[in-house]
């Protein structure tokens, strides 16, 4: 029996992704993995359906819970609201509750700088990243208040700190901060845990925008002082773990860096 057994999370941008050295290649799929290892029924949702069935297939059978595939993509000229409520629909007709809500998904135009940017590149990190989590906090709220549950969505250094050629993703992401925050400050009352994370993770997004912008990537990835990067599942996975526990509940609100296995930092 693990530590999730029987709660249900909805991590955005789910799908399996990979490293060169065959361990976790995104931060949504390392959560899976964590939350899968603590026996929680997963909603996992993105743009590629191979990815989410090859996600679905592999963590049903390595740990034996339940997982529902479900093709989602907020984007413009959509009905994003529509969108994210046939989402929780489906988790609740699936699994009958709503534990945890994991806002991961985020697409952006890296290496594109702010004169250079186009009103599409730019809307896709907003409606990505920014819209999706509005939406999917909003679509799941009544049932995140059933169960006393936790959300935990994603900010980025490249807000914290203004990365070159990021200016859509670092909106995008600081959009987030403050909605996250806001969103603490008004569901305390009904026991909801609200908290984000900036995580700086070994991804297959950074090794691809490593080969393609390597002036970029040299210039705004930095080495953390342990010398390492954070393990999507190991580390970053862990800590949203730790962030769906009653435990926490008196951090929420807080914005958590984690930095290449240096822990919670609030």
């Amino acid at each position: 029996m693990g530590f999730l057994t029987g709660k249900t999370a909805i991590i955005t941008g789910g799908g399996r992704s990979v490293l060169s050295d065959g361990r976790c290649g995104s931060i949504g799929y390392g959560i899976a993995t964590a939350y899968a290892k603590e026996g929680a029924n997963l909603v996992i949702t993105g743009r590629n359906v191979q990815k989410l069935e090859d996600a679905k297939e592999e963590l049903e059978r390595l740990y034996g819970v339940k997982v529902l595939a479900v093709a989602a993509d907020i984007s413009a000229g959509t009905d994003n609201e529509a969108v994210a409520n046939e989402v929780a629909k489906k988790a609740m007709d699936a699994f009958g509750r709503i534990d945890v809500l994991i806002n991961n998904a985020q697409a952006s135009a890296s290496g594109v700088t702010l004169a250079d940017h186009t009103t599409e590149q730019f809307d896709l990190a907003m409606y990505s990243g920014l819209y999706a989590t509005f939406y999917y906090m909003k679509a799941c709220y009544p049932y995140l208040k059933e169960t006393q549950g936790s959300v935990i969505n994603f900010a980025s250094g490249a807000g914290l700190f203004g990365n070159f050629g990021q200016c859509a993703y670092a909106a995008a992401k600081e959009g987030i901060r403050g909605l996250t925050r806001v969103a603490a400050t008004e569901w305390g009352k009904d026991n909801i845990n609200v908290n984000i994370v900036c995580p700086l993770a070994w991804t297959a997004q950074l090794e691809n925008f490593e080969k393609a912008y390597p002036d970029a990537f040299k210039a705004n990835v930095k080495m953390p002082p342990v010398g390492h990067y954070g393990d999507s599942e190991k580390e970053i996975g862990r800590v949203c773990v730790q962030l769906a526990s009653p435990d926490f509940k008196y951090m929420s609100g807080e914005t958590i860096t984690l930095e290449g296995g240096m822990g919670l930092r609030p």
